[in-house]
């Protein structure tokens, strides 16, 4: 890693890739500032780690720090970065100063529409049970690492590669895994085909002779793997059933989880047995598991792990249950997400009635997958759509009013706040209900005030 002064300053420390960032510092020893609109527990630990944490953005929140990082979603009228150039103090997006952090690291990176923090989770996980001490950067709290970065004293890092504003551009990694490749953050994009290619510039990232290990279930990602015949990498694919480089044989899916064989090149390796529930977990751990025995790292070693990994927090996450009542939370912020969610949900829970509490987040992305929103409902028997989390945006456009007005199955209802989601929620359900808090934003919050309802 060059050297890098302190203190350093992060605008929009409370975000999940600000969040590593500001631990990874602190771990070196780096003083650590940083600010975000509210604050939230992810501050809070900050805060108790040793880091100075200020509500609300300001010029005098810079203080003498000798460099600033930036969220992506901080926008040119920020009054700290505003400050930060009269003054001439260096400023760096995250995504620079992630790949400044990982310098001198053999870079796994995992990308994708959709799953990449469950992937990147899994394979940081199984290399810290096998004892190869990774450097990890993730965009979720894993439960089983008890957090989302660590310095690790091994050669390895594992970085979840975000696509927002192309920041994955910004590595380049020995092993590049690719979930799928679905269309999003077109608010940023504009369309599908620029989304596409931001992926294919990711793949010619990938360092000579290394490796891109793409879905093959996914149309996606298939297309990417086809696009890049001619780099000087290697390529291998994996998938449930057919043919490939590596392949899940024998499926066996169970309400709390599922078996299967992992195969290579259609030689049976072993048995794997995950406790999380659904075909794109299965997915999910096949992908980790050949990224890890292309690592070098054994078999009987991964088994092990992926037997006792439980996920990262806010996927598929038991929040509690009061009077026979279950409230479960995901992070599934994307149409594709959600079926797949709800599928999985309508398998752990058969004949229960699931009610479901929903947060748009942002209104760019209700707007550019509007018919996808309208219909990606099913298994669901009662639906409360929450105001939406506006994120970096303006409120602008179709709102979450107008999109429970436009679901049809089920019929949906509009909730203004958290506490009117939760006492529509707490009246739906009866004994035996599972109610799921869905969305990306803070609709997490929901879940607890459900519960203490009931009580």
């Amino acid at each position: 890693m060059s050297e890098i002064r302190g203190p350093v300053h992060l605008v929009g420390i409370g975000g999940m890739h600000m969040s590593a960032i500001a631990q990874l510092l602190m771990e070196r020893g780096i003083e650590v500032r940083g600010s975000d609109l509210r604050l939230s527990a992810v501050t809070a630990k900050l805060q108790g780690l040793g880091a100075t944490i200020y509500e609300g953005h300001d010029a005098r929140n810079v203080g003498n720090a000798a460099l600033v990082v930036t969220t992506a979603a901080a926008n040119d009228q920020n009054p700290e970065l505003n400050e930060a150039q009269r003054r001439g103090i260096p400023i760096m997006i995250r995504a620079e100063m992630v790949a400044q952090l990982m310098e001198g690291k053999r870079v796994i990176a995992v990308a994708g529409a959709h799953g990449k923090t469950t992937t990147s989770s899994l394979i940081a996980f199984i290399l810290s049970r096998a004892g190869r001490q990774p450097m990890y950067l993730l965009g979720g709290e894993s439960i089983d690492l008890s957090g989302h970065a660590a310095w690790g004293d091994g050669d390895l890092c594992v970085v979840e590669a975000d696509e927002y504003k192309r920041a994955f551009h910004e590595y380049a990694p020995e092993i590049a895994l690719v979930t799928n490749v679905e269309a999003d953050h077109l608010d940023y994009y504009g369309t599908a085909e620029a989304y596409a290619e931001s992926f294919a510039v990711f793949a010619r990232k990938v360092k000579p002779g290394g490796l891109l290990l793409t879905c093959r279930d996914d149309d996606g990602a298939v297309r990417l793997n086809d696009g890049a015949a001619a780099l000087p990498i290697q390529r291998e694919t994996y998938g449930i059933g057919g043919e490939g480089r590596w392949t899940a044989l024998n499926v066996d899916f169970e309400p709390n989880g599922a078996t299967f064989t992992v195969a290579s090149d259609g030689i049976a390796q072993g048995l794997i047995k995950v406790m999380i529930p659904g075909r794109h977990f299965v997915l999910n751990a096949l992908g980790a598991t050949a990224a890890c025995l292309n690592l070098g790292v054994p078999f009987e070693d991964i088994r092990a792990a992926v037997a006792d990994f439980h996920g990262a927090h806010r996927r598929f996450e038991t929040i509690g249950e009061v009077g026979g009542v279950l409230v479960m939370d995901d992070y599934a912020h994307h149409p594709t997400e959600v079926r797949s969610t709800l599928a999985t949900a309508r398998s752990r829970f058969p004949g229960q009635r699931l009610i479901g509490v929903y947060q748009p987040h942002t209104y760019s992305r209700i707007s550019y997958l509007w018919d996808e929103w309208t219909r990606c409902w099913d298994g669901l028997d009662e639906l409360i759509v929450l105001e939406t989390y506006a994120a970096r945006e303006t409120p602008t456009g179709r709102s979450a009013r107008d999109l429970a007005a436009a679901i049809e199955t089920p019929r949906a209802r509009y909730a203004s706040d958290f506490d009117d989601a939760a006492r529509q929620a707490a009246a739906l359900a009866k004994p035996g209900d599972v109610v799921f808090t869905i969305g990306a934003g803070d609709v997490n919050e929901v879940g607890p005030r459900v519960l203490e309802l009931l009580r």
